[in-house]
């Protein structure tokens, strides 16, 4: 009998707290195969039969939080909102631009060789809209570090339970099943994702070797789960057929 012990990947989340960061805590209960470590300003809730750090600290202790976590993949789910910061261009770069470009450059120092970063979809750096700009910018910064992977995630609306009230949200969640009906050809990357498909997502990505820098958008997002998936699916039919 063959018997091939792997050992987890290790994966250090910055972003806990949020939407995304909080579905792939709960995608992770009971994965034997991933070990994740989480670094945030605030308490994370944790789910039900969760096992995992989570290293509590300032922004200006972050360098070292994620050094402690020695990660093998460095997941980026920050993001504040124009609202939140108080519509000022200076507050909103210091979150999605500054802060996400800073942590990948730290995660880099620590080791980790595959990077992780959810953008959003219209993400251009000739966006006239800010936010898209922003989110432009920053993958352009991304881009230029050397990981041997770099995944960058571009999910339209996003929907799921969230902590803070955000009313035209609630509603395009509530629109969405009905919009995203209409949503083809180069449109249908503007499709809403569920928080829970982008964790599993992300931990499909988690999995992957090939070297390269990859931008997912609504189908690719979806390509990713379906292609690890079925990678699953052949190495537990290859190892029953050599343990038999």
């Amino acid at each position: 009998m063959v018997c091939t012990m792997h050992k987890p990947v290790r994966i250090c989340l910055v972003g806990a707290t949020g939407l995304v960061g909080t579905a792939l805590i709960e995608a992770c209960v009971g994965r034997g195969d991933i070990k994740l470590v989480a670094v945030s300003r605030r308490e994370a809730k944790l789910p039900r039969g969760a096992r995992m750090e989570v290293l509590l600290a300032p922004v200006t202790g972050w360098e070292d939080a994620i050094a402690a976590a020695r990660p093998d993949v460095l997941v980026i789910a920050l993001g504040t909102t124009w609202a939140k910061a108080g519509k000022d261009e200076a507050a909103f770069r210091e979150v999605d631009q500054k802060l996400v470009v800073d942590a990948a450059k730290w995660g880099l120092k620590a080791g980790a060789k595959h990077l992780i970063a959810v953008s959003s979809v219209g993400a251009n750096l000739g966006a006239k809209n800010i936010y898209l700009r922003v989110k432009g910018e920053a993958e352009r910064d991304l881009k230029k570090l050397a990981y041997f992977r770099t995944d960058i995630l571009r999910p339209g609306l996003i929907i799921g339970p969230r902590a803070e009230r955000r009313p035209l949200e609630k509603i395009a969640q509530i629109a969405s099943p009905i919009a995203d009906l209409l949503l083809h050809g180069n449109y249908a990357r503007y499709r809403s994702v569920h928080s829970e498909v982008l964790a599993q997502a992300l931990l499909a990505l988690a999995q992957q070797k090939m070297r390269g820098y990859f931008v997912l958008e609504h189908g690719e997002i979806l390509r990713a789960i379906r292609r690890q998936n079925l990678e699953t699916s052949v190495r537990r039919a290859v190892h029953g057929a050599v343990t038999e």
